[in-house]
């Protein structure tokens, strides 16, 4: 065969592979306001930069008439290229080409990615639009996914893992993007189940659709599954890569400094007024940390679960932080189980790729109540206390006002190894509110009184005084600066460039046992 003609193969051949499952199932796509794998990759990846690999692979099945249906690629696009300059790796399913269903070859590509993902230290993305197993496969289809399975453990912690969920994924295909970092899923598009709304009708005669049981709504307000909720597939590409230019390549690096022109000694007058008199009334968290960190950006993680817990990340003088922040305007600030969890999963994973932590305080203690009881709050809140005292990153506390009983504890106090811990004068902190306090305290006396009323008053009043404040933690040293809320910004980012060369470390073990 002449020169010519052996390019003329080539070029066939990876045409073929491009066209996917063919014009027909790419209209087919487009109809349900899907992009293609192919589509989604160009607009993740700095134009030009995508390398695939495996373009030409092929499954080797021959049962149930598969050897009559062979198609370069076999349901997935996979490679690498370049995110602000930065390498990652991707894969993204195609669901054109068997309905993006997982064959033993669909797996082996994914896993060569994540090889090459972990040897040069660079973040791995998926792009999963999938069926599921491939049936005609059987237990080699499984397999696979075992594959993939194992790999997203052991590179957990050591690279950052991003999925991305553009279409169906169900039964064990959902469990690569369960230990992965983050997940992104798209309104009426994304569908998450480990058994489908037919297998749930049979079983527990529930009647329940595909977006109830496992929308980007249920997954991002009900489960938590979901870490980001977007409009559409181009919005959630954006954010990707909004994201990873908070994060590392990998948990040897620090993360990517970008340069800002918000001074790092503004101060904040404002701030000196927004926490109500009233220590009852609520406010909104989030006004507090856009007007501290750069130029108001904030990027919240979990924003529609556990929302009196906020979670994201941001900058100061240009370095990426993670913000954990009690809310008072939902629930108080109180901490409960989905929250607790939240805040765990966050604070390890900050911990996990050196991004210094920065807590918000405003906590009036656990949720009580039978639900929270006998749903294991001991254990749970365990988690969010475990995530803190594990963390060796930087951890720098602000008290804006209650940090009450073991909530106090757990919210990055000094005690567990929190490096700068500061308070506003509005900051009270005691083992629990005023009322509840000397009700327990003064009973008899209360309730010797002539005016029960008035004397709870006053003696409310009396503690308040003496112990709603921050000035005891401050003379034990407990608190290392009782701060005008104005000057939090630059104080902050003198306490950060202070702790940039901080070692910690942990005893000796293989692991931890984390109350899960």
């Amino acid at each position: 065969m002449a020169t010519t003609d052996k390019l003329q193969q080539l070029r066939e051949r990876k045409q073929q592979a491009q066209l996917g499952g063919g014009e027909k199932r790419i209209a087919a796509q487009h109809a349900k306001g899907k992009l293609t794998a192919r589509e989604r990759i160009e607009l993740l990846l700095d134009p030009g930069s995508f390398e695939e690999l495996d373009m030409l692979v092929m499954h080797r099945s021959h049962d149930f008439g598969l050897d009559k249906q062979r198609i370069p690629g076999d349901g997935v696009v996979t490679g690498y290229g370049t995110i602000d300059g930065r390498l990652v790796y991707v894969f993204s399913q195609d669901f054109t080409v068997f309905g993006g269903s997982l064959s033993e070859a669909h797996g082996q590509k994914i896993c060569k990615i994540m090889d090459l993902a972990m040897k040069n230290g660079a973040p791995v993305i998926g792009l999963n639009d999938s069926g599921g197993a491939r049936i005609q496969e059987g237990v080699v289809s499984l397999g696979a996914y075992a594959d993939i399975f194992l790999r997203n453990t052991l590179a957990s912690g050591v690279i950052p893992q991003i999925s991305a969920i553009l279409g169906p994924c169900a039964g064990g295909a959902v469990y690569s993007p369960a230990i992965t970092d983050f997940i992104f899923m798209v309104k009426k598009t994304s569908y998450m189940f480990v058994t489908g709304p037919d297998v749930v009708k049979t079983v527990t005669h529930e009647d329940v659709s595909f977006e109830e049981l496992g929308g980007a709504e249920t997954h991002a307000t009900k489960s938590g599954v979901a870490h980001f909720l977007e409009e559409n597939e181009i919005e959630c590409l954006k954010n990707i890569r909004r994201l990873l230019g908070y994060l590392p390549q990998n948990n040897a690096e620090d993360p990517p400094v970008k340069p800002t022109e918000d001074p790092a000694s503004r101060t904040e007058e404002s701030l000196n007024h927004i926490v109500p008199d009233n220590p009852n009334k609520p406010y909104d968290i989030k006004e507090i940390i856009v007007k501290v960190v750069d130029d108001g950006e904030f990027m919240e993680v979990h924003a529609d679960y556990a929302q009196n817990l906020v979670v994201g990340f941001a900058r100061m003088d240009g370095k990426p932080v993670g913000v954990v922040a009690n809310q008072p305007a939902v629930l108080a600030g109180v901490l409960d189980i989905n929250s607790s969890i939240k805040g765990a999963r966050f604070v390890r994973f900050c911990d996990a790729f050196n991004i210094p932590l920065l807590t918000f305080v405003d906590v009036p203690g656990f949720l009580p109540g039978t639900d929270q009881e006998w749903g294991g709050i001991i254990k749970h809140g365990a988690k969010l206390l475990y995530a803190y005292c594990e963390a060796t990153v930087p951890k720098l506390t602000v008290i804006t006002r209650k940090a009450y009983g073991g909530a106090y504890d757990v919210m990055s106090s000094k005690h567990i190894r929190g490096d700068i811990n500061f308070a506003w004068p509005s900051a009270e902190i005691a083992v629990m509110g005023p009322k509840g306090a000397v009700e327990i305290i003064f009973k008899k006396d209360i309730e010797a009184a002539d005016d029960p009323q008035a004397a709870l008053a006053e003696k409310e009043r009396q503690y308040r005084e003496k112990f709603a404040n921050p000035y005891i933690a401050a003379e034990r040293g407990y608190i290392d600066d009782v701060i005008e809320p104005a000057e939090t910004r630059p104080k902050l980012i003198r306490a950060l460039n202070m702790l940039e060369n901080k070692v910690d470390s942990n005893p000796r073990k293989k692991h931890g046992n984390i109350p899960l």
